[in-house]
């Protein structure tokens, strides 16, 4: 697996239905259902499967609209977050495709707003059989999305990229500050062949091989890395690295690198600014590994750089510590 053409990998998918993300409402889904829209698997196409409906479609599809006005769907994100960028996916949908699509927003506790919604991205053309990388210039935290279609038609996948914004206030205790929810998130890997980077912060340990990070079989030198910016800069005091589900191929060792930085793009791979937080650690297979005592007391760091030898699959990592008050990233 690689991040492809996908400009906006290094943000997290606010859309996923493991962090709680559900579609709450569709004008119309005659002939595909809403709750497929927001679908982690990548969109399939059955030639010969048709259901009561007409043609089975993986995706959301909404019937010919013979009156005026437009479809539109509802989705409610399971964590309030900050859009980047959306992927409006129109994969497989080739004569049955919306011309144009517009996207809104809104902040409410209710799971089909009323009103209060506010556009993020104006109309755009929409091409069938494509992925649509779009920019969202908007810096503002919600909680649902409203993705209206132009009259009608099919969209495989909306992906919706971006980054959480939690409200930590006076909190004093140890959290993980790698952990999605807490707006961790990881910016950049040297690979993620079979596995991708933004499964290692999720929440509870990884379902098989393919729900964690894992890189191609290195022949040459070197090792392979990925690079972490955490929720809040904080002292990190007790890491854990999961390998579970990696049996034959998960890295011989891992050694942990933190630092603080006034940005992300400051946090590449050669920094001079690195220190190390976990020496060179032996891993085993299938296994949570705990470390507390081996790590380097380094204060308040905003990045960390896990680097696996010399390659291979890692599920879960989690980083706990204390948060630096006042001082976030």
């Amino acid at each position: 697996m690689t991040a492809g053409s996908n400009p906006f990998h290094q943000w997290v998918r606010l859309e996923q239905p493991r962090l709680g993300t559900r579609v709450t409402f569709a004008t119309d889904e005659f002939f595909a259902a809403k709750e497929r829209l927001i679908n982690a698997e990548e969109p399939v196409f059955v030639d010969d499967k048709y259901d009561d409906h007409g043609k089975w479609m993986d995706g959301w599809e909404s019937r010919r609209k013979r009156s005026p006005g437009h479809d539109r769907c509802v989705i409610r994100l399971g964590v309030p977050g900050v859009l980047k960028g959306v992927d409006i996916d129109t994969s497989f949908f080739t004569g049955n495709f919306p011309p144009q699509a517009s996207i809104e927003a809104c902040v409410s506790e209710d799971d089909v707003p009323a009103g209060g919604w506010i556009e993020i991205l104006g109309r755009v053309d929409l091409q069938g059989d494509t992925h649509h990388y779009l920019d969202i210039d908007d810096d503002s935290e919600w909680t649902h999305v409203r993705l209206n279609i132009y009259p009608d038609g099919g969209i495989a996948r909306l992906r919706l990229f971006g980054l959480v914004r939690p409200e930590f206030g006076t909190l004093a205790m140890s959290i993980d500050l790698l952990a999605l929810e807490n707006g961790g998130r990881a910016i950049s890997c040297s690979d993620e062949h079979y596995g991708s980077m933004q499964n290692l912060n999720v929440a509870g340990r990884g379902v098989n091989m393919g729900d964690g990070w894992e890189t191609a079989r290195r022949r040459g030198p070197g090792n392979d890395w990925v690079i972490f910016e955490l929720g809040h800069a904080g002292a990190i005091d007790k890491v854990e690295v999961d390998t579970a589900h990696f049996k034959g191929n998960y890295p011989d060792r891992v050694s942990l690198e933190a630092a603080m930085f006034s940005n992300a793009g400051d946090a590449t791979p050669d920094s001079d600014a690195w220190q190390t937080l976990l020496p060179e650690s032996r891993l085993e297979m299938d296994k949570q590994h705990y470390f507390e005592s081996e790590l380097n007391a380094l204060g308040p760091v905003s990045h960390v750089r896990m680097s696996i030898y010399p390659d291979g699959g890692i599920s879960r990592v989690r980083l706990f510590g204390h948060i630096q008050l006042g001082d976030s990233i």
